[in-house]
Parts: C-alpha cells; sequence; structure tokens
C-alpha cells in the first residue's frame, strides 16, 4: 500500500539554514522509490493552524518511507531544515 509523507512549514526561523537544507535534499533521494507529488505549491488552509508550505512525497510502501527518513542522507540535511522552520511531519499510507 502506497504511504505518504507530508511536511507542513508553520514558521520559518532562518532562511540561510533552510536554503542549506534545500541544497542538500536532493542528494538524498537517490536509491530511494520517492516520487515527490506536491512542493510548495498553491495552497489553502481549510481548517487547523496557517501554514507556510506543504511538501507531499508518495512511496510504496511505509517501510520504504522510512527508510528514506530515517537514512542518514536525509537525518543529515534535516539538522538544517530543524534549525530552519517549524515543520510537522506526518507518515499516512493509503490508496
Amino acid at each position: 500500500m502506497a504511504a505518504y509523507i507530508v511536511f507542513t512549514r508553520t514558521k520559518t526561523l532562518d532562511k540561510k539554514e533552510l536554503e542549506t537544507y534545500q541544497n542538500l535534499i536532493k542528494d538524498t533521494i537517490d536509491g530511494h522509490p520517492m516520487e515527490v507529488l506536491v512542493s510548495y505549491g498553491v495552497f489553502e488552509v481549510l481548517e487547523g493552524r496557517p501554514i507556510e508550505g506543504i511538501v507531499i512525497a508518495r512511496f510504496p510502501d511505509g517501510d520504504s518511507a522510512k527508510k528514506w527518513y530515517y537514512s542518514d542522507a536525509y537525518q543529515n540535511a534535516s539538522k538544517h531544515r530543524y534549525n530552519g522552520a517549524l515543520y510537522d511531519g506526518i507518515l499516512v499510507e493509503g490508496h
């Protein structure tokens, strides 16, 4: 069953750190069956807290998503995301 990782950015803290993260993220995808479906496109919050942006990535299954998320390459890049902004990250499985 397909799995999706959804990141929502709620507040930018340091634009330089986010730029570093964005430069590193591309290299984390190599070797992982990941398809980015949405990357900071136009959105409208219908319910809940305001956000600045959203990313949705599809994987073949939850295990594949977790392998990417917990990979050394992504964990190294994500340090800059943590320093650069407040995010929520969700893993969801479905069709």
